[in-house]
């Protein structure tokens, strides 16, 4: 009998100790959101500039401050700039016709966002008489600046003119009025495109949850989006539902399409960054774990606890990420990770060689006399190929956040792809065409990009001169009208 009830006391400790344990989880997230919601600055709504932060968040600052940090690598990704064009060359033809193929590199911080956006070859080089070929829009997930500006000179105007007339008013990276309500310090949503695509579907945004905001504010833009009609208006094709599937029915029923192909003609769906979609289709999404439990863990500064704002790999800090719901070692979490990730990178890069020569096959199959109404399935197969390639692809935590979505989507996109070649070969046979297909030499970055016709040192130059005569214009006068913290 003793025994038995020391055995009860103690199953009785142990439970109390975990409900004590879940009850301060709770309390502490509680708090922390009482804390971050006590406002106590004097700053202007909608404060753009980071810096002024400081003073009133430390810690938090201190934290942003480090995205700057680019040092981190994982097994397939880094923060370090890698060329990713060079590693996969593929990849070039695949966006051949769109500004992908000239310069796609690995991302880096939050604090690069600015610096990135403007030099990469994807904006262009506009002078004092010509403009970027890219719309306003491009710079929206880039700045706080973006949600001011919108208001200033309204939504039309904004997402509408050319991407360099807001060169110096864009200015200040990704940073706490991103997310925040500058006075009360609340999670906010600022982008319309967000509010919109949730009144679109029914549901009110203001209704959502704290820990639903630790994502949707992340969902502001990391997101599948296009820019609709004459406007360039941002816009989430979540009309219909938030699957691949069901944005690809969205996008057909627009008529929608980025761009045609040069070799194959294909009209082809170009993925942006879909992280928030494919999130929710995984185990964490699932289980309601948001973006900031992983990307922002909580930190303590002695007895403070407070939300890392260096946001960024999981892996960075398993211990901090991981290992608060987990308790596996640190290697074997690092494994699991890495096993999904083989698999799912392994799959990708088959399906990049095999629509790399579908789009020279169709192009070969052109060139010897195909008709549209011959090519017409093919080029639907293609288009449906690569839409699901891109959409694991672009979404660089994919193989972590549904792994077992990716798989279905690169082995459906496999699918596809033979499909097409087959359909190829067999109307090769059809057109009694002699001549074999050869597929070109594109192993380098170089070497793909002269395969489509960029002229790249052309490029290089003209963009090298922008940023040395155009972007300092746009820094001094940013300075002159106070949008950015001039150093003493």
């Amino acid at each position: 009998m003793k025994k038995k009830n020391w055995l009860i006391a103690g199953i009785l400790a142990i439970v109390t100790f975990l409900l004590g344990l879940l009850a301060s989880s709770i309390m502490n997230r509680k708090t922390e959101a009482e804390l971050i919601a006590r406002g106590g600055n004097d700053l202007a709504d909608q404060e753009c500039r980071n810096e002024l932060y400081a003073q009133f968040y430390p810690r938090e600052y201190d934290s942003w401050r480090a995205t700057i940090d680019t040092t981190f690598r994982s097994k397939y990704m880094s923060s370090q700039d890698d060329d990713l064009l060079e590693l996969r060359p593929e990849m070039v033809i695949l966006w051949a016709g769109y500004a992908f193929s000239k310069d796609y590199t690995s991302p880096r911080g939050h604090m690069h966002a600015i610096e990135d956006v403007t030099r990469t070859l994807r904006t262009g080089a506009p002078t004092d008489s010509t403009h970027s070929p890219q719309p306003g829009t491009c710079w929206t997930c880039k700045s706080p600046d973006v949600p001011r500006l919108m208001k200033k000179v309204g939504l039309d105007n904004y997402y509408s003119a050319p991407w360099d007339q807001w060169g110096s008013e864009i200015v200040n990276p990704i940073g706490c009025a991103t997310c925040h309500n500058t006075k009360t310090m609340k999670l906010e949503v600022h982008q319309p495109a967000l509010v919109e695509a949730f009144a679109r579907q029914g549901r009110d945004i203001n209704k959502a949850t704290h820990q639903e905001m630790r994502s949707l504010v992340c969902a502001q833009c990391h997101v599948e989006y296009y820019f609709k009609g004459d406007k360039k208006h941002l816009t989430f094709p979540w009309d219909k539902g938030m699957t691949i599937e069901k944005m690809e029915e969205y996008y057909d029923a627009e008529g929608w399409t980025d761009y045609v192909h040069p070799l194959s003609r294909t009209p082809i769906l170009k993925a942006q960054h879909p992280d928030y979609e494919l999130s929710q289709l995984g185990i964490h999404g699932q289980r309601g774990v948001s973006c900031a439990d992983c990307h922002m863990p909580y930190k303590t500064d002695g007895a403070v606890k407070f939300t890392d704002h260096q946001i960024s790999s999981p892996l960075r800090n398993v211990s901090a990420s991981c290992q608060t719901c987990h308790r596996q070692s640190e290697d074997d979490l690092k494994n699991n990770v890495f096993e999904r990730q083989d698999a799912v990178y392994g799959m990708r890069m088959k399906l990049e060689k095999q629509l790399a020569k579908v789009h020279f096959k169709a192009k070969f199959l052109w060139d010897n006399g195909a008709t549209e109404e011959q090519m017409k399935p093919t080029l639907a197969l293609i288009r449906k190929s690569q839409w699901r390639w891109d959409m694991v692809h672009s979404s660089h935590g994919a193989a972590f956040h549904a792994p077992i979505e990716s798989e279905r989507l690169l082995s459906d996109g496999l699918i596809y792809a033979y499909q097409a070649e087959n359909n190829l070969d067999v109307l090769k046979e059809k057109l009694n065409i002699k001549t074999a297909f050869v597929m070109p030499d594109i192993s380098t970055k170089a070497k793909a990009q002269k395969e489509i016709g960029l002229d790249m040192p052309k490029e290089e130059a003209a963009k090298k001169e922008f940023l040395k005569t155009m972007v300092p214009k746009w820094i001094e006068t940013a300075k002159k009208e106070g949008r950015l913290v001039t150093q003493k």
